[in-house]
């Protein structure tokens, strides 16, 4: 197998407009009426712009638009306020021009529900069939306190009607569900809720992180109406009482996610940024600007009066690049990007991830709240609740059938790039063949310790032994081999790699000690990870100061046909603070104490890792289930 250190680029992370480019595709937010809309949600980010509505996108600025970015694949959404506000004879007008424009490859529509009838789907059916709905809703009737009308009323009841009818007529939806308190604890019920109407084939679950708001949305006249009144007195001293915590979010993400697995929604419904990270983790693109490069760069966001500019979730008026008349070509584009503030802001503040281990799974995440997070100060929140994420979400692809590892805070997302064996499969039936055919291997060491194929320090090919191979003994460095045998032998499991640690020589990192580990199925990654948990809560006080126990979860890909396979690794590492010398002095020591405490007590589940889950959801573990 062979091991390297990850790239170290910014471009791969934030991708910059090449106007040249004829192939990578664009997504152009089209606010139809600005932020006009038929209710007053309290929490509505586009209309705390005070943006003048009453005016309405027409043809022209479709076309003009789609000419723009000639033969360059776009992704349209028409949004708002509400977009339907505009009316079927301006709709259908940009309806007809999209259909029109041969680059346009996609056409969605976001909107409340409220408006939806037969008529209009018998609209969309005539000039666009292909239309994909989208519908805000918050879960159920609790969960939709904050999306009123101006009288203050709820709106719940009519975009549940707005459902059935496209069920009645065949048509599918995704939902928008804003994750504020008013849902928060109850993710299991609100993905029943959501996935139990027919019509509804995605759920995408976003976050109100708006703790920042300070003050309500500026009325349009002297008289204050009932909904401002009501937005107005929801917020106080700490922010809106709508908002939530990065934590939060993670949380009740992955609690929704355990409940999409365990009732089967998976098979119906797809639930984001589960879905997303779940396509980071294997190496496929998202479609999400906020796990893709393509950020705010490939957005653009055109209002009925002209103005153009990238997201729409970005602070206006300083996302507004230009006016579309002003545009002659995508290089006036890019030359306009390049003069914005605000755009090269959130470059620079994406720089740091090229060196994270969850650059190419986290994909930087949104920039829109990751300025709003700087600005306050809270940047570190944003990035652990992403790292949270993606732990669970890999332990959930790693052992579906025992999602409670997602609760586990212990195994961390730790990829190699690249991590490969020639043939994993074959490696695996092997191991627990005693008459199958074993090569010769070849054995070198460096003047380090490092024995690999060719005798040198740092990461370099070694072939794949196993404790039935002649060899197997002298291909495992002496430092790390009490632990490897430990693995081994007391719990049985395969080890792929490992490592006894070794110093810096020049050009190559100092190593750390480590074995990887290679479950033959689910069930058994499932243990051995709640094993490794509860290993390392046992070492927690054993080892020496200057070292740390880091356990992580990667994947290993078979050079022969490219499959992937979950893996586990146990690394000793550094402790903060703790110098090379002090490390590299106390690994052999750790080695050996950390070989003693692998095993488990009689008795227990032994799916069960020692980090309990949220208190929130005391129910998230069945240990029936567990058992089973």
């Amino acid at each position: 197998m062979s091991t390297a250190p990850p790239p170290n680029d910014l471009d791969s992370l934030y991708a910059r407009l090449d106007p040249a480019d004829r192939t990578t595709a664009l997504s152009v937010i089209l606010k139809l009426r600005g932020e006009t809309c038929n209710i007053d949600c309290l929490y509505c980010f586009e209309k705390r712009k005070e943006a003048p509505g009453g005016r309405r996108i027409d043809a022209s600025q479709v076309n003009r638009l789609a000419t723009l970015f000639t033969d360059r694949p776009l992704s349209v959404e028409l949004h708002g306020g509400e977009p339907l506000t505009a009316g079927k004879d301006a709709v259908t007008e940009v309806l007809r021009a999209l259909a029109a424009n041969s680059n346009v490859v996609q056409v969605s529509l976001q909107t409340n529900g409220l408006l939806l009838d037969d008529s209009w789907i018998d609209l969309f059916d005539e000039h666009l069939p292909s239309l994909e709905i989208s519908i805000s809703l918050d879960g159920d009737a609790r969960g939709n306190s904050w999306r009123i009308g101006y009288d203050g009323l709820p709106v719940y009841p009519r975009i549940v009607e707005s459902l059935q009818l496209l069920e009645r007529r065949g048509r599918t939806a995704s939902i928008v569900c804003a994750v504020t308190p008013q849902i928060l604890g109850r993710a299991e019920e609100i993905v029943d809720h959501l996935a139990s109407f027919p019509a509804v084939i995605a759920i995408n679950f976003v976050p109100c992180f708006d703790g920042a708001v300070v003050a309500p949305t500026r009325a349009t006249s002297s008289r204050v109406g009932t909904s401002r009144a009501m937005q107005a007195a929801a917020i106080g001293s700490t922010g809106p009482a709508w908002a939530i915590t990065p934590a939060q979010y993670a949380e009740f993400t992955l609690s929704a996610a355990v409940r999409w697995v365990r009732a089967g929604w998976f098979r119906k419904v797809k639930l984001d940024p589960v879905v997303s990270v779940i396509r980071r983790l294997r190496g496929l693109r998202s479609g999400s600007c906020h796990f893709d490069d393509l950020k705010c760069d490939h957005v653009f966001t055109l209002y009925p009066d002209g103005r153009l500019g990238s997201c729409d979730e970005l602070a206006w008026p300083q996302a507004q690049l230009t006016n579309l008349p002003l545009l002659d070509s995508q290089q006036d584009v890019r030359h306009a990007q390049d003069r914005s503030r605000l755009l090269s802001g959130a470059r620079s503040l994406i720089a740091p991830c090229v060196s994270c281990d969850y650059r190419d799974t986290c994909g930087g995440g949104c920039m829109a709240v990751r300025l709003r997070h700087a600005l306050a100060d809270l940047g570190a929140s944003y990035c652990a609740h992403r790292m949270r994420l993606i732990d669970g979400v890999a332990a959930l692809l790693a052992q579906p059938e025992h999602p409670e590892a997602v609760w586990c805070t212990r195994l961390r997302w730790r990829p190699r790039r690249p991590n490969q064996m020639h043939d994993v499969a074959a490696f695996v039936r092997r191991w627990d063949d005693p008459l199958a055919p074993r090569q010769q291997a070849r054995l070198h060491t460096s003047e380090l310790g490092n024995i690999n194929t060719v005798g040198l320090p740092g990461i370099h090919e070694a072939d794949d032994l196993d404790p039935l191979h002649p060899q197997w003994r002298a291909g495992i460095e002496p430092g790390v081999f009490p632990l490897v045998r430990a693995v081994t032998e007391r719990w049985n499991c395969i080890t792929y790699d490992s490592c006894q640690g070794h110093s810096a020589a020049p050009g190559t990192p100092q190593r750390e000690l480590s074995i990887g580990i290679l479950p033959r199925d689910r069930t058994e990654a499932a243990e051995i990870a709640a094993r490794l948990c509860r290993l390392a809560a046992r070492a927690d006080n054993a080892l020496p100061s200057s070292v740390v126990l880091d356990l992580g979860r990667s994947l290993l890909t078979c050079g022969t046909n490219g499959d992937r396979y979950p893996v586990l690794d146990l690394r000793l590492v550094p402790a903060p603070g703790s110098l090379p010398s002090e490390y590299l002095a106390a690994l052999p020591t750790s080695g050996r104490l950390l070989a003693e405490l692998v095993g488990d007590p009689p008795g227990g589940a032994p799916f069960l890792c020692a980090c309990p889950p949220p208190v929130s959801h005391p129910h998230a573990l069945d240990l029936t289930e567990v058992r089973r």
